[in-house]
């Protein structure tokens, strides 16, 4: 995944929860959780990964829909513990 060249101080680069402050692709999400993109092709065909929404023909990812996805699996991995 390529990263565009960004300025400093711009309010689009700001980090909130440790996610990018912008709606994220399917390739952020393959990134982000180090898997490839076919599994998060399935994720989403199988409504089990982090739900995601289309922009005409493009999917996106909220990250405050994605930091809330790692919230909610990390508490069910703690309840079956």
């Amino acid at each position: 995944m390529s990263t565009p060249s960004r300025t400093p101080n711009n309010p689009r680069d700001t980090l909130r929860a440790g996610l990018p402050d912008r709606y994220l692709t399917p390739d952020d999400i393959a990134t982000i959780f180090k898997v490839p993109l076919e599994t998060v092709y399935q994720w989403r065909k199988k409504r089990t990964g982090p739900p995601g929404f289309r922009i005409g023909k493009h999917v996106r990812y909220d990250p405050t829909d994605v930091r809330a996805f790692v919230i909610q699996q990390r508490l069910a991995e703690a309840d079956a513990a």
